[in-house]
């Protein structure tokens, strides 16, 4: 066993009900003096009440998915107008994308409380979105210095909001069993996260208002995120990434739906990763296990459901064999990728229409 993993510094408070103690604490520790608030205009008074202890300086809302670079240039003069030392992000992978946007260009430290399981609080990742391009990178200033995970912040979150974003950080997890730079202490971690995110899912769509529910799907997201972070982007995240840069498709919606068709596409290239996969879900495959968890949550199954249009299949893969890893585990053609495409977007079953098997020692569908 050779290889070589880092661990990013980060501290994490997790204590469901005690957001706002956690995140004064957390403020002082980084010796803030002039707090920017990030939070959607929705999570505006949530934003207040968790950091009325903080001395906050300026709460700023405007926030779209995705990043666009306007929007964080809007930002980034804001924080630069009233001089802030700290940054607060409330919110979902949104927020905390645009307090990084922020951080990569003024290294501002940034204090993370996330209200959804997009886990982008707990990875070095960044990524803004111009001209209808989505550009991503790593970059050491933009992981948040702490994470503060409350429980109680997440109850509110719809359960089919739920489920969408706690599919995205079971994406994180599978991607990070084969992703670039993946080694076994990655593959450790998205093991327990889908496991924690399997037991989860259920509970919360089950009750909604049960807090050990919430709290095992942030665990499971933390999980998911620092495999993710460490591992890499593998073939789903750049998929998912240009569909939703080109198409202003909603971010999570649009991993819940193209996550097995991956799977079903990489698993036969992959037998040790796919064992790990399937061993973390409790079942004989990979495949079955995650389909039968997406049909016991009446998960998202369809991108023409999320506003991706036929002729757009073609239009993307171009775009996705540019940005698709060298070395994932089955060769990506264009041929390949417009399968995968049409069978998201009709929503066809990933075990028998479309996702072909492969044959490791040919290197062609057999």
């Amino acid at each position: 066993m050779r290889f070589e993993h880092e661990t990013l510094p980060q501290r994490v408070h997790f204590a469901s009900g005690d957001a706002r103690a956690a995140v004064r604490t957390e403020v002082e520790r980084l010796g803030g003096a002039r707090v920017m608030v990030i939070a959607t205009a929705r999570q505006a008074e949530r934003a207040k009440s968790v950091t009325a202890d903080a001395p906050v300086v300026v709460h700023h809302d405007d926030v779209a998915m995705h990043v666009p670079l306007a929007t964080a240039e809007r930002a980034r003069a804001a924080a630069a107008r009233h001089d802030a030392d700290v940054l607060v992000c409330v919110g979902g992978g949104s927020t905390t994308g645009l307090a990084k946007a922020v951080a990569l260009t003024s290294g501002l430290p940034i204090v993370a409380v996330p209200t959804t399981y997009a886990g982008s609080e707990a990875t070095s990742v960044w990524g803004l979105t111009e001209g209808g391009r989505k550009t991503t990178g790593v970059d050491a200033r933009v992981l948040p210095r702490a994470i503060v995970y409350d429980a109680t912040l997440t109850l509110t979150l719809a359960v089919p909001m739920s489920v969408a974003s706690g599919l995205n950080a079971l994406a994180h997890c599978v991607d990070s069993m084969w992703a670039p730079r993946t080694d076994p202490v990655d593959q450790a971690l998205a093991g327990e996260g889908i496991r924690a995110l399997a037991a989860g899912l259920p509970a919360v769509v089950a009750g909604p208002s049960v807090i050990e529910g919430r709290e095992q799907m942030l665990y499971g997201a933390y999980l998911s995120a620092v495999a993710f972070s460490s591992a890499g982007s593998g073939l789903h995240h750049k998929i998912c990434h240009v569909l939703g840069g080109r198409f202003d498709l909603p971010h999570a919606q649009t991993h819940a739906v193209v996550l097995p068709y991956v799977l079903a596409f990489n698993a036969p290239a992959a037998p040790h990763a796919e064992r790990r996969i399937a061993e973390a879900f409790g079942t004989g495959s990979a495949l079955e296990g995650l389909q039968r968890l997406r049909r016991a949550v009446d998960a998202p199954t369809a991108l023409r459901d999320y506003g991706l249009g036929e002729p757009d299949i073609d239009d993307s893969v171009p775009a996705i064999l540019e940005a698709a890893p060298a070395d994932n585990p089955r060769p990506v053609t264009a041929d390949g990728v417009r399968v995968l495409l049409r069978a998201a977007w009709e929503g066809a079953d990933p075990a028998t229409a479309g996702v072909r098997p492969w044959s490791r020692h040919t290197g062609v569908p057999e």
